[in-house]
Parts: C-alpha cells; sequence; structure tokens
C-alpha cells in the first residue's frame, strides 16, 4: 500500500472512530437528561395537587391524553410561554452543552484512536529493534535460538528469519568443513611433491657428479635443476598456503621498523638481485614503526620486490614509505613497463600469471602477500605508475 493511500484509510478510520464515540456521548447525554422533563412534571403535578385535591382527575385526564398520542383535548394556548418562560430553561442543557458534549464525544474518539495507534506503533518498533538485535547478534556468531513471542503480523517474518539463519549456520559450518578438508588435502598434496623432489634432487645430484668425472656437458641437468627449484618453492607455497586456510599461521604483534623490514628483505635477494643486475633504492626517512610478524610480513615484501625485479630486470627497485595517525604506507615500484591493463583485476589471485609474467613463476607469491598483509589489519593495492611502472600500495592500519 503506497503511503498516501495509507494515511487516506488512516484518517478514515480517525474520522470513524470519532463519529462513532460522539454518537455514544450525546445517546449517553441524551438518556442521562431524559429524566428531567419527568422529574419537573411530578414536581408541578404534586405541587398543584397538593394545593388543590380536586385537580388530580384533570390532571390524570390530561397526562393519559397526551401519553397516549392524543392532545387534542389539551390547551392549546402557550401558557409557560406567556408566563415568561422558555424550553431551555426546562431541558436542562443548552445549545451550547450539546455541542460541547459531542465536542467531547469526537475528541474522546481521537484520543482513543491515537493512543492505540500509538501503543500499536510502539510495540511493532519494539518488535523490529528485538529482530534488528537478533540479526546483529548472528553477524558476530553470538545469536542464540530465536523464540516465538507470540502470534501477530511479525510471526511470519520471524518464521522465516529463523529459517534464514538457521541455513545460513548449516552452510557456514559446511564451508568451513570443506575449506578444512582442501587445507589437509593441500597440505598432504604438498607434502606428497615433497618425496620425489627430494629423490629427483639426489639423483641429478650424482648424475651431474658422474658428469663431471665424465666430463660430459651438463646442461641439461642445470635445467632440471631450475625446475627442481621451482617444485620446491611450489611445495613450499603450498604448505604455507595449506595452514593459512586451516587458521593454523599465527602471527607474532610485535613494533616492525619500517626500514629494518625493507632493508632485510632487499638483503634476502642480493643474490637475485646480483643475478639480475637489480638494485634497490631504500631512503632512510625516520623511524616509523607497525605492528606486524616481522619474518611473515618481511616475506610478502620479498613477494613484491622479486615481482618488480621480473618485470624490470637489470632496473631499480623503490621504496618509500610514510606515517599518519591513521595509517603507515609503504610503496614499492619499478621503472618497467606496469602490469597489463586485463591483469590488474586479478594480480592477487592464487596461480594467477599475467600477460607479462616472468618465466618459473608459480603465481602463488603475490596472493601470499595480499594474505600476510590483510590478516595484520592491512590492504595492498597494485597499479600503473603515470609515468610507467608497477605500483604496490601496502597500508597498516593503526586501529
Amino acid at each position: 500500500m503506497s503511503e498516501k493511500k495509507y494515511r487516506f484509510v488512516t484518517l478514515g478510520f480517525v474520522f470513524s472512530v470519532s463519529l462513532i464515540a460522539a454518537a455514544v456521548s450525546v445517546l449517553f447525554v441524551s438518556y442521562h437528561y431524559s429524566s428531567i422533563p419527568f422529574d419537573l412534571l411530578n414536581a408541578v403535578c404534586g405541587e398543584v395537587m397538593e394545593q388543590n385535591p380536586e385537580t388530580k382527575k384533570i390532571i390524570s385526564a390530561a397526562l393519559k391524553e397526551y401519553t397516549e398520542g392524543n392532545p387534542d383535548g389539551a390547551a392549546e394556548e402557550d401558557v409557560l410561554s406567556a408566563l415568561g418562560y422558555r424550553i431551555s430553561d426546562f431541558s436542562g442543557l443548552t445549545c451550547g452543552q450539546n455541542v460541547l458534549f459531542a465536542v467531547t464525544g469526537f475528541m474522546t474518539g481521537v484520543l482513543l484512536f491515537l493512543f492505540t495507534f500509538f501503543y500499536r506503533n510502539k510495540m511493532e518498533a519494539m518488535r523490529i529493534q528485538a529482530l534488528a538485535e537478533y540479526l546483529e547478534q548472528v553477524n558476530i556468531g553470538k545469536a542464540a535460538v530465536l523464540s516465538t513471542s507470540g502470534e501477530d503480523d511479525f510471526s511470519k517474518l520471524e518464521d522465516e528469519i529463523y529459517k534464514t539463519v538457521t541455513f545460513l549456520y548449516q552452510t557456514k559450518d559446511s564451508a568451513v568443513q570443506a575449506k578444512n578438508d582442501f587445507a589437509e588435502n593441500l597440505s598432504n598434496i604438498a607434502h606428497q611433491i615433497k618425496t620425489p623432489i627430494t629423490a629427483i634432487s639426489l639423483s641429478v645430484q650424482m648424475m651431474k657428479l658422474q658428469m663431471i668425472e665424465q666430463n660430459i656437458d651438463s646442461k641439461h641437468l642445470e635445467q632440471i635443476e631450475k625446475q627442481l627449484l621451482r617444485l620446491t618453492h611450489l611445495e613450499e607455497a603450498l604448505l604455507v598456503l595449506s595452514r593459512i586456510d586451516a587458521g593454523t599461521l599465527y602471527l607474532q604483534r610485535d613494533e616492525v621498523d619500517v626500514f629494518t623490514l625493507l632493508v632485510l628483505a632487499a638483503d634476502n635477494l642480493q643474490e637475485l638481485f646480483a643475478g639480475s643486475g637489480t638494485s634497490a633504492d631504500i631512503p632512510e626517512l625516520g623511524e616509523m614503526l607497525v605492528i606486524a610478524d616481522l619474518d611473515w610480513t618481511m616475506e610478502a615484501v620479498m613477494n613484491l620486490m622479486k615481482n618488480c625485479m621480473e618485470h624490470s630486470p637489470g632496473g631499480t627497485i623503490h621504496c618509500s614509505y610514510a606515517q599518519n595517525p591513521l595509517y603507515t604506507e609503504i610503496l614499492i615500484w619499478d621503472d618497467g613497463e606496469g602490469f597489463a591493463k586485463e591483469d590488474i583485476p586479478h594480480i592477487f589471485e592464487r596461480f594467477y600469471r599475467g600477460k607479462n609474467a616472468g618465466e618459473g613463476g608459480i603465481g602463488i607469491g603475490l596472493a601470499l602477500s595480499k594474505e600476510m598483509i590483510e590478516r595484520q589489519n592491512g590492504t595492498i593495492r597494485a597499479k600503473n605508475k603515470p609515468d610507467g611502472g608497477a605500483l604496490f600500495e601496502i597500508r597498516f592500519y593503526s586501529h
């Protein structure tokens, strides 16, 4: 029902209730004052008969003719008017009083309706507030079983909310169980991969020693070693992902200096930087602290730096950082071609490899970086610099 139509119906209902109340008031008042003419006539007749008992028969005959609806024999002369009396002198109510009673009845009806209307609205508001508080408890996972509050207009809504919440809890439990199963399977796969990797690696080392002794070119074995290294990184990444999904990866909350964090990450990549001719530019901008796990956050930053190195080999990886009351911002960028436009929405997805991805990558490093940073009250975003180059923007929030 539209608001305009609802108002029209409400006004019509108010008007109807008020008219009924006014009519009831008038009937009540009329009944109450209908005894006044009888009492007045009784007093007059009694006084006349007391003064002159002979008039009893005359009075009785006159009353009988009047009450039987045949007042022809009654005096037609307006005796009371001649004596200076008016109807209002004997009615007990003036016209103004009648209007007053009618208005009083009308206002009583209006007040009664308004009281009922506001009381109903208050009860509805209380019911809505109770349902809203229940849904808030559901959102934080502390909701108890929804108990019914009787049959009313909200009973069906209450029943549907209970069904929906029950279904959501069941879905949540199923999703958590599926996630745990996935994490367990991922961990099992990683461990299963580790065994053949170790065996192949030992065999390669033995074959390499024999080739050296026999002076045979071992470049094919070097290719195998690179792929083994790639498989080792994959196995390690899968184990970390399984721990994250299972919720068993616990992060320390310590004060970490941003400059120290960046320097340690770059130092751990010095061998890779030297091999590709890449350098890192990390200015010292003063002490700025973030609450984070040093080791895992350093791992996340290393993955970002490696990505920059792959997209700009032989270039420079730039770092900058700043702090304000809300957050600490860390910027890491390169001088390469930047991200392909269609890759940016998927950069942090697991196993996603962009258009310009370097060889040997498995598409997990950036996903791990995102997981680590977001689990420490942070955000990460990837975009292209206006003058070229890929930029990673990290923010660790204070609260």
